[in-house]
């Protein structure tokens, strides 16, 4: 009976399986072509003498160097104690675990060094180590007494002495038997191993060449076994195996049913010296089913063997290991498999941390990739690592699970103890390229932690992707910050829906002045005429927000104004802005982070700009009615800068009446009623 190491690559389902043309053969130097050979002389010397020992020797040896094993790699008993823990939640005390953890070192040692004697055991020696459970269903289905011609694909697992199930071949009679596997780079050493695999009768197929071969036995009724419960990378599908996304193989229940094969699982438990039970299970139903259901069945029933003997599975596998680079799974190759009436959020998440920008208007223009992140996939709880000053506007976007308030003047060691405090992370992604946002998640442990590959501080990264930043044409930050999340394995969110037109009096926020400095500040006098043009016509109250700092030009903006109008200048926290723009038909803005936080509420701006490029950091949201940009482009735009060396074209070409126009088409444009 036969064994896989399934890998990244398998056949595809649509029932074309390789062809088995060789591959092109590898140039290897002669030192690694020695050395090949010197681990496979050293190799054979070392089964020689295994194979000298009486197979209760070799268990007890084994689990002697599995007990060594245990002491001297804490790491391995570490993933072990961290796999049963998924496995069992909180039913698992840290007692038992370690108690399962030894006993798997034990088992493990000791199954290992028995499967290199077991070849040299006659048939009857090696019956008289096994016995069957659901022995019935082995005749029926494994034996085929009832499979008829049909021939049987036997999922295997790496539990207990796996590699028996490539030595009973001759239990199998009449029935041929044969074996997937994964290809040594070593060709001495992957001879030695199928050597013993074909001592006995055993037929075996190259995964990644010969996969035909595995077909056409099973259609002449034949029995070949696939191992399934190894990650599979790239080419499983992702689904649940504990209560948690795994990416599983769907080698074995594609063979099965692109063969017209039964399909059963076979496990050998370990139950006392060197004497194992081979188990067999109902043969899953595939006809008319879905790959991906029948792969499902195959995971709930490999649950229910690790419940039967906990210490049997090979714990020490990195099950369900965060992929790289693509940890989201919206672009999976396979997707995701979640069965009918499954709550992703009865999953056990993948806890994601994310740093926010530490600038307003950043941080919306971040709230895309945001969205497209927790999109990526359905088992994912997201935490915005921001500070504090943006908590509330995180605390706006329902995709964010929870947000993590950075203290004003706090150290990146404090910042890495309250991320530890608020429990375990399993990756980290930068939005800010700054050298203490890597060391912050790097303080605090957190295993994967990515960035781009412009990031500062990527000394502290282990995981970075290029951005492809165009100066021409210009990628619009939003737009850059979603191309990183593409490189992850993440689409683009979905449309927004758009937001309710506010109802009662008419009101339009106005923000004159922006942080940044005077070179993107339309004159305030202008604004003042904009505001008599529009009053005239309308019965509105203007809402002037800005900072503390900007506090004169509100003031100014009120000083003799006839109509109505609402001095908030440095009077509102963040909610209280957010609040007063929800209220707002439309905003009329320089380029500013109100802009930004207007554009992410979906209310429509009037934006006006001198020395920045709209097409780089401009309000992109599809609102009603629609943003509207008003900019001169001269000379000398954009250029960035803080101050104007010149004569301040760029604004002073925006006139009074330009600015006054779009604002009434923009109102004309609400829809009525509203």
């Amino acid at each position: 009976m036969p064994i896989v190491a399934p890998g990244r690559n398998t056949p595809d389902l649509t029932g074309n399986f390789p062809s088995g043309a060789a591959e092109a053969p590898l140039l290897l130097s002669p030192s690694i072509l020695i050395m090949d050979r010197l681990l496979y002389l050293l190799a054979l010397s070392v089964v020689t003498l295994i194979r000298l020992l009486p197979i209760t020797v070799c268990f007890v040896l084994g689990q002697a160097i599995g007990l060594l094993v245990w002491m001297i790699l804490p790491g391995y008993r570490r993933l072990s104690k961290q796999n049963l823990r998924i496995a069992f939640g909180s039913t698992l005390s840290d007692r038992k675990a370690s108690s399962i953890t030894l006993r798997h070192f034990l088992n493990l040692g000791a199954n290992i060094l028995c499967s290199v004697k077991i070849p040299a055991l006659s048939e009857k020696k090696l019956r008289s180590r096994l016995r069957f459970d659901h022995e019935q269903n082995w005749e029926d289905w494994v034996v085929g007494k009832k499979a008829g011609a049909r021939g049987t694909v036997a999922a295997l697992s790496h539990f207990g002495n796996w590699e028996i199930n490539a030595q009973i071949a001759e239990f199998v009679k009449p029935r041929r038997a044969g074996c997937v596997y994964q290809a040594l780079r070593n060709p001495h050493m992957d001879d030695l191993v199928n050597r013993d695999r074909r001592s006995r009768g055993v037929s075996t197929f190259d995964r990644k060449k010969e996969m035909q071969g595995a077909a056409t036995l099973l259609k002449e009724g034949g029995v070949v076994g696939v191992l399934i419960d190894q990650h599979a990378g790239n080419a499983g599908i992702w689904m649940s195996l504990f209560g948690k996304l795994a990416s599983t193989s769907p080698l074995a229940a594609s063979l099965a049913q692109r063969t017209g094969s039964l399909l059963a699982m076979v496990s050998v438990r370990t139950v006392g010296l060197a004497r194992w039970v081979i188990y067999t299970s109902e043969p899953v139903p595939t006809e008319g089913r879905d790959i991906a259901e029948i792969t499902m069945d195959l995971n709930l029933l490999l649950e229910r063997e690790i419940h039967r003997s906990p210490a049997d599975w090979f714990w020490v596998h990195n099950r369900w290991k965060l992929p790289h680079p693509n940890f989201l799974l919206t672009s999976a190759k396979r997707g995701i498999h979640l069965p009918e009436g499954t709550d992703p959020k009865t999953f056990q998440p993948l806890h994601l941390l994310v740093r926010s920008p530490n600038w307003l208007g950043d941080a919306c223009m971040a709230a895309p990739a945001i969205r497209a992140i927790k999109a990526g996939r359905p088992d994912l709880h997201l935490t915005i690592l921001s500070p504090a000053k943006l908590a509330p506007l995180w605390r706006e976007i329902p995709e964010v699970d929870q947000v993590l308030e950075i203290p004003p003047k706090a150290s990146p060691r404090s910042v890495a103890r309250l991320i530890r405090k608020s429990g375990h992370f399993d990756a980290a992604i930068l939005l800010p390229n700054s050298v203490r946002s890597a060391l912050e998640v790097w303080l605090a442990r957190i295993p994967r932690r990515v960035g781009r590959d412009i990031h500062r501080g990527r000394r502290f990264l282990n995981q970075t992707m290029s951005t492809n930043r165009k100066v021409h044409p210009v990628v619009h930050q939003s737009e850059e910050l979603l191309t990183m999340v593409r490189h992850l394995g993440g689409t683009a969110p979905a449309p927004r829906a758009p937001r309710p037109i506010p109802r009662g009096p008419l009101r339009i926020g106005l923000c004159p002045g922006a942080e940044y400095g005077p070179a993107k500040r339309w004159p305030i006098e202008n604004y003042r005429e904009v505001m008599e043009k529009i009053s005239r016509q309308h019965d509105v109250t203007w809402v002037i927000v800005g900072t503390a700092k900007e506090a004169d030009l509100g003031e100014m903006l009120m000083r003799g104004f006839t109509g109505k109008a609402e001095n908030l200048c440095g009077k509102t926290t963040l909610p209280e802005l957010i609040a007063h723009l929800k209220e707002c038909t439309l905003l009329l803005t320089n380029d500013t982070g109100t802009m930004h936080l207007a554009d992410l509420l979906g209310v429509p701006v009037v934006a006006i700009f001198g020395s920045t490029e709209p097409a780089l950091t401009g309000p992109l949201g599809e609102t009603i009615p629609p943003h509207r940009i008003l900019r001169r482009k001269v000379e000398c735009s954009p250029c960035y800068l803080r101050h104007c060396p010149i004569d301040f074209r760029c604004m002073h070409e925006v006139t009074v009446e330009m600015v006054t126009s779009a604002v009434l088409e923009s109102l004309s444009a609400v829809p009525q009623g509203a």
